[in-house]
């Protein structure tokens, strides 16, 4: 363990590399709107300097949301009204309070080791958001903003079905404390509206994770062995790889299977 800018020590099992350079902070508040009305909430205060920063700005609240009891305690130091601590993990929190002041704005350094089961809860309780940026890795980043070729799959099609992307700044190790080994990247995010109905819709995102099963290989080697009756669908698009058919393509596939 090592030590950070205060005597609490960094626990690698909570994934702590807190964000210090200020810049990065006012990328982050700047690429959202804040005002009296907005309620803001933060997974992972940490040292609370995204906590302080967002503070300042003119917003109705700030829930974060801090499993390390001894940084839920500092950030419990900070004096302002607007501002609630949650010492809990962010995973097993109780859903229904965000309804009262609903919609809501993520402003978060994700946990990197947690960012895929705290995206899947944001898909799931989408309703509840308005907008958000969030810090992950670089390569997470690329997954869900990919539309085809090398690191397009599921990742891509499912988190870009469901809410809109904007890729924001890049950020550096050096930028962090401790460095991590990886580069980061923010992201902008807001859930989307409308979005088409798609039948069968649990087996659907199946049916995409075992078309991408082992990427390099064809949609008929990745179907040969699941339950799906692939003989009415054309010979040319089963020697395709997932990584070439759209989301457009893949759904228009889907309905051939079920029809």
């Amino acid at each position: 363990m090592q030590k950070s800018f205060s005597p609490i020590r960094l626990k690698k099992k909570y994934s702590q590399n807190f964000l210090k350079d200020t810049r990065y902070l006012d990328a982050i508040l700047n690429a959202v709107e804040l005002d009296k009305e907005t309620s803001v909430f933060e997974i992972g205060g940490g040292a609370g300097a995204l906590t302080k920063a967002i503070l300042r700005r003119s917003i109705r609240q700030l829930w974060v949301f801090e499993i390390d009891s001894e940084w839920a305690a500092e950030l419990r130091k900070i004096k302002d009204d607007r501002l609630t601590v949650f010492e809990e993990n962010f995973l097993d929190g109780d859903f229904s309070r965000f309804e009262t002041f609903k919609p809501w704005t993520l402003l978060a350094n994700l946990p990197y080791q947690i960012t895929f089961p705290i995206l899947h809860i944001l898909q799931k309780h989408r309703a509840i958001l308005k907008e958000g940026v969030i810090m992950v890795q670089e390569e997470v980043a690329q997954k869900i903003l990919k539309t085809g070729g090398r690191n397009y799959g599921f990742i891509s099609l499912f988190f870009q079905w469901f809410f809109d992307w904007k890729m924001l700044d890049k950020v550096p190790p050096e930028a962090f404390y401790p460095k991590p080994k990886v580069f980061s990247r923010l992201l902008y995010f807001k859930p989307k509206k409308d979005i088409p109905s798609i039948e069968q819709e649990a087996e659907f995102w199946q049916f995409i994770k075992t078309c991408f099963k082992q990427p390099r290989r064809t949609l008929r080697n990745n179907l040969a062995q699941s339950h799906y009756n692939i003989s009415a669908i054309d010979p040319k698009t089963l020697e395709l790889r997932a990584q070439q058919l759209s989301m457009v393509d893949l759904l228009a596939l889907w309905r051939q299977l079920i029809a």
